[in-house]
């Protein structure tokens, strides 16, 4: 299993190479939802504002 792990000599690359591609990966599903969070309140915002207008 070390064996496994440490493929060939080459393990701490390939697991950094892994982890840092999960880092970015989740990192972009948070920045993701928090735009989609920020856009839906400016465009509730902006259809109050009209609504109010008419």
């Amino acid at each position: 299993m070390a064996e496994w792990f440490a493929m060939g000599g080459h393990g701490f690359y390939i697991w950094g190479s892994f982890g840092v591609a999960a880092l970015f990966m989740i990192a972009e599903a948070v920045l993701v939802v928090g735009r989609r969070r920020t856009l839906v309140r400016r465009l509730g915002r902006m259809i109050r504002m009209n609504s109010e207008v008419e």
